[in-house]
Formats: C-alpha cells, sequence, structure tokens
C-alpha cells in the first residue's frame, strides 16, 4: 500500500504519504489563497523525499471538507485526476474527522473550523475516531450552550474562545492524520465515502438577479 493523501479544506495545503505501515513523508502549509499553487509542488516534495515515483502510489486519501468552495474543490479535482491517471481507487475522509484523529481525545468533545461569514464548521465527537453528529455550519453564539463544556479543537474554535472556551490544537488538519485514518479504516475492512465535496451552503458567485439573456439578433 502507498496512500498518497491531501487536503485543502482549510487554509492549510497538506499532503502524506503513508506506506501501510505509518506516514513517510508529509508537508503542510498555511495560505488560504494560494492552495491551487502550493499543492502540486507539495505533491513532488513529499515523493521526492520519500524517493518515490507517483506512479508507485496505490491509493488516493482527499479530504472531503467542510469548507470553501474554491479551496475544497482544488485538492478534490487533484486527487479525482490522479485517481484516473494511475487507475487507482479516490478515497474521501472528512476533513472534521482528520482534525479529530489527530487531536486524540478520548472524551466528547468538538471540531470546529473556521467557515468565515463569522461561522463555524462543526461536529460532535464521542472520542478520536467517533462522530456522533453531521458537519454542520452555524453561527457560534447559536451552538455555545451545546459546546460550552466540552473540549475543543480547529481554527474555529480558537477563533471564538467565547463560545469554545477550552479550545486548544490542533488548529488545522494534516494530511499525515488523514491518511493514517484512512489506512486503520481501510486495514479495518471498513467502506471510505466518495470523495464528493461537503459544501454545507451555496457559493459566493451568484448569478444576478436581474440577469437579461442576450440573444443573437
Amino acid at each position: 500500500m502507498l496512500l498518497l493523501a491531501l487536503d485543502t479544506a482549510t487554509p492549510a495545503v497538506t499532503v502524506a504519504l503513508h506506506d501501510g505501515r505509518d506516514v513517510i513523508a508529509s508537508s503542510s502549509q498555511v495560505d488560504a489563497r494560494r492552495h491551487g499553487e502550493l499543492l502540486l509542488p507539495a505533491i513532488d516534495r513529499v515523493l521526492a523525499e520519500a524517493g518515490l515515483r507517483l506512479d508507485a502510489v496505490t491509493g488516493v486519501v482527499a479530504g472531503i471538507g467542510p469548507g470553501p468552495y474554491t479551496g475544497l474543490r482544488v485538492g478534490l479535482m487533484t486527487a479525482e485526476t490522479f485517481g484516473l491517471a494511475l487507475g487507482v481507487p479516490v478515497y474521501g475522509v472528512c476533513t472534521l474527522d482528520g482534525l479529530a484523529y489527530a487531536a486524540g481525545l478520548e472524551g466528547p468533545f468538538v471540531v470546529a473550523t473556521d467557515a468565515r461569514r463569522k461561522e463555524v464548521y462543526w461536529a460532535r465527537y464521542a472520542d478520536s475516531r467517533t462522530r456522533v453528529t453531521d458537519p454542520a455550519v452555524d453561527r457560534p453564539a447559536d451552538i455555545a450552550e451545546q459546546v460550552a463544556d466540552l473540549p475543543a479543537v480547529g481554527a474555529g474554535a480558537l477563533l471564538y474562545p467565547e463560545t469554545f472556551p477550552k479550545a486548544h490544537e490542533p488548529e488545522h488538519v494534516s494530511a499525515a492524520a488523514l491518511a493514517r485514518l484512512a489506512a486503520q479504516k481501510l486495514a479495518a475492512g471498513e467502506e471510505l465515502p466518495a470523495p464528493r465535496p461537503l459544501y454545507l451552503r451555496r457559493p459566493d458567485a451568484q448569478v444576478p438577479k436581474n440577469y437579461k439573456v442576450v440573444t443573437p439578433k
């Protein structure tokens, strides 16, 4: 097994290689505006660090969000393209699940990432591998009563300490955690979701309401 894992659902552009035993190379850079520029060089970098070629990859793992439309599609389209070119399966992993796994907490806790617009993408977990609610997008004040007494991880939790008073790192997801989680699930025979994006809300770009169709004469 050689899994190539990547995620662009948060400001982190993160890539890792997992050889079936553990992560053998990884790279993470935080830049919310340069996912498209940074992802392919990061993939080249981890392959070079591991001394391997792209054609050695036997599966691709992609973070499916939730996340903003533009950043998220960069990683998913790259993963799908590699899967088609290499003829290997592409697996999806919820980005929040990757953060939960990296946190390594055993009791109930919350993962929250920054959804912008003064909102967070979030979910509750029973432990680092068990999500108990579907991912959602909400204003922090609207969920304060549900999360105030729980430890929390992620950039969204750190951004709103009044809602998440027990917030701590990790701040962003790492592809290393995604790869380890995916490898464990595959080894256990668990089915991973298809690499389809979790947007949770409509994109910012909208067709104007008074848009007029111009037809040639």
